[in-house]
């Protein structure tokens, strides 16, 4: 019997269970992300008017990334309602670049293995990451002014508005932060600069500087050798006197020295940005040119990354923020997501703990105009009461809208098939799970049944595999278009042995 004309008698114009992750769900995607939603979605949503931290622990396939695909959605419908205080996302959820670059600046030694990387992963790495993230997305929202959709495009107006204070932050954050891989990385801070309209002229006058005296020294040199030199003075018959000669490195070193001194000192800053930057990719040498871009005084006691201390980050993280508040944006909201996957990491649990504990600071996660959305797996919560009172004070868990079980019940997967069965009916069809199941699968089974299966993906795989079973039972000479009892109960049985041996 073939699997589609089951569902076409029921109303279905395609298979509402066939997909599995949230990432590629277009069923999800297309209608179910603005409609249906788990209980407790308001809490972890909040208030996009105040950005607030969640921390979201759930099993495998229970609808965390589902969950953070709808707070990006919600938060765009959101910008787009109001221009005015639209909020910045920074979707943090692909961490195994930022992990490769980690490794590159260890030691061979400690890099062979990943719980000696982990155990040397800081705060100040995952913020350096969330800036990457950050900058790089705003900067080409710079190059494309007014372009792209209205709730992440920026106006070449706030653009050009924007002081030079300002833009000389944002051009420092790109210096250190910006990762993209469009261009050259000279060329696209070349093309920054010009986008904010910044004037350099005053960086170059050391340099002139040099050059002059450069030219200058030349110049006398040729003269002195040129010129008809007696005997009266102590030189030879001639050649200028010695001590002539000497003012020639002189006023050669007078000229360069304040050029040189500012290349050794962006040097050493470029090298200390190259030694503790340690989740991006930078060359010492484009980096040292791109700080010789700007001002002596403009550039002192500036914060740059390049030391091992998170003072400079919370710095640069509040001129980040006072940059997107300019521009339009009045909060910023980090996605978090997929600790599991990095190669890193590999799913196991001691890894994801060291990779993870690093970020619940209380000091950022409550960070002013910051709201942080944590999706993390469930065995990370148990490990919380074995931790120490020092990370517990430090952490302030109770303070960051935990939400220590993200559980589904029979009644809330039910409405969640129907939704997804609703969106893939034909006009006028209203299909329903137990519509699918003859009588002797009684409604309080099938609640029963779902209750057992926990997550939405294991919901979806049974009750595609349950139809599947099914088709393969009938023919299409003499279809049936309602699944047993016994159907129902047998693949259950499979399934829920199947589901055992592989979380084993």
């Amino acid at each position: 019997m073939n699997i589609q004309s089951f569902l076409e008698h029921h109303g279905i114009v395609r298979n509402p269970f066939a997909e599995e992750d949230a990432q590629t769900d277009q069923v999800f995607k297309e209608y179910c992300i603005s409609s249906a939603y788990h209980p407790i979605w308001d809490k972890v949503y909040g208030d996009p008017k105040e950005p607030s931290t969640s921390i979201i622990f759930g099993p495998k396939g229970s609808g965390k990334t589902a969950m953070r695909l709808q707070i990006d959605r919600h938060v765009s419908r959101y910008n787009e309602e109001h221009p005015g205080e639209r909020l910045f996302v920074i979707r943090y959820d692909d961490f195994n670049p930022f992990l490769d670059h980690f490794c590159e600046r260890l030691a061979r030694r400690t890099s062979r293995k990943p719980e000696r990387v982990l155990d040397a992963w800081r705060l100040w790495d995952h913020m350096d990451s969330i800036l990457c993230l950050g900058v790089t997305d705003l900067i080409d929202r710079i190059l494309n002014a007014d372009q792209g959709t209205p709730s992440e495009s920026v106006s070449s107006q706030r653009v050009h508005g924007l002081d030079r204070a300002a833009a000389r932050d944002l051009l420092l954050l790109a210096s250190s932060y910006d990762q993209s891989t469009s261009s050259t990385f000279m060329a696209r801070w070349t093309d920054l600069r010009r986008a904010l309209g910044y004037r350099n002229f005053a960086s170059k006058i050391s340099l002139i500087a040099a050059v002059t005296a450069a030219i200058l020294s030349v110049l006398l040199v040729v003269l002195l050798y040129t010129g008809n030199w007696g005997n009266g003075d102590g030189g030879e018959s001639g050649n200028p006197p010695r001590l002539t000669l000497l003012l020639i490195p002189v006023i050669t070193l007078i000229g360069s020295a304040p050029w040189l001194w500012r290349t050794a000192k962006c040097h050493l800053a470029a090298l200390g940005i190259r030694r503790h930057m340690r989740v991006g990719k930078r060359e010492t040498g484009s980096l040292r040119k791109i700080l010789q871009q700007f001002p002596s005084k403009e550039l002192a006691n500036q914060p740059l990354p390049r030391y091992d201390r998170t003072d400079d980050r919370y710095e640069l993280l509040n001129k980040f923020k006072s940059i997107l508040e300019s521009l339009g944006f009045s909060g910023i909201i980090v996605l978090m997501d997929r600790v599991d996957e990095p190669h890193m990491t590999g799913g196991k649990s001691e890894l994801m703990r060291r990779f993870v504990w690093p970020l619940l600071d209380n000091k950022l996660l409550k960070h002013p105009g910051v709201g942080f959305k944590v999706m993390l797996p469930q065995e990370l919560h148990r490990d919380i009461d074995r931790e120490t009172r020092e990370f517990h004070e430090r952490a302030r868990l109770d303070k960051q809208n935990v939400i220590s079980a993200f559980q589904w019940t029979g009644e809330s997967l039910y409405d969640l098939a129907r939704a997804r069965m609703l969106a893939c009916a034909a006009e006028g069809a209203s299909p329903e799970p137990k519509d699918l199941f003859s009588q002797d699968v009684s409604y309080e089974r099938m609640l029963s049944a779902f209750q057992s299966l926990r997550v939405p993906r294991h919901l979806f795989r049974f009750l595609f595999r349950v139809q599947v079973e099914h088709c393969n039972r009938h023919t299409d000479a003499q279809p049936a278009f309602k699944i047993g009892g016994e159907t129902f109960e047998s693949t259950l049985a499979v399934y829920a042995r199947e589901s055992e041996i592989g979380n084993q």
